[in-house]
C-alpha cells in the first residue's frame, strides 16, 4: 500500500520528522478517531482528529483529541467569528482534496486557517492524519502546528 499523499509529501517538504502508521479503515464507522487510536494502540487524548467547519461562512480546520468534543462557540471564538458550523462532506473533500476519514491539516488543496486544541499541544508527540483513510502520521506537535501554516493555539474542546 503506497503512503505517499499531499499531506505526507508536504511533511517531507518541510523537512518535518515523521512516523507512518497504517491500520484497517472500516468504512462507514462513527468516531473514525476513536477507532484509529485503538487500531494502533495510541491514547485516543493524542490521536487528533481533522474537522473542517465554517467560521461565518468562511473555511477553517479544526484539529481536536479523538475523545473530544467540539464546541463550535469556542471554535467561532478561536477563528475571530460569531458563529462556526461542521462543513458538509462533499464541500470538505473539494476543498481539501482528501476523502472524507482521511482529512490531514496538512497538504491541503486549499490552504485555510487550523486551530489546534492546546492541550493536545503538551504530549511529546500526536497523531494525526496522513491524508489517506487508514493513515496516521505521528509526529511532535511544534512540527504540526509548523506543518500546518502555524494556526491558533487557543481552541478549546468541550468533553
Amino acid at each position: 500500500m503506497s503512503t505517499a499523499t499531499p499531506a505526507t509529501r508536504a511533511l517531507e517538504a518541510a523537512k518535518i520528522p515523521f512516523e507512518r502508521l497504517e491500520y484497517d479503515y472500516v468504512a462507514g464507522q462513527d468516531k473514525i478517531g476513536l477507532h484509529a487510536a485503538q487500531a494502533i494502540g495510541a491514547d485516543p487524548a493524542q490521536v487528533l482528529k481533522t474537522l473542517m467547519v465554517e467560521v461565518d461562512g468562511r473555511p477553517a480546520c479544526a484539529v481536536i483529541p479523538s475523545d473530544a468534543q467540539l464546541s463550535m462557540k469556542k471554535v467561532a471564538a478561536a477563528f475571530g467569528g460569531k458563529a462556526a458550523v461542521m462543513m458538509a462532506p462533499d464541500k470538505a473533500e473539494r476543498l481539501t482534496g482528501f476523502h472524507a476519514g482521511g482529512i490531514s491539516p496538512f497538504g491541503q488543496k486549499k490552504r485555510v486557517p487550523v486551530a489546534f486544541e492546546e492541550s493536545a499541544l503538551g504530549a511529546a508527540l500526536v497523531v494525526i492524519n496522513g491524508g489517506k483513510r487508514g493513515l496516521m502520521v505521528r509526529l511532535a506537535p511544534e512540527d504540526a502546528l509548523n506543518a500546518s501554516g502555524g494556526g491558533a493555539k487557543a481552541l478549546i474542546a468541550a468533553g
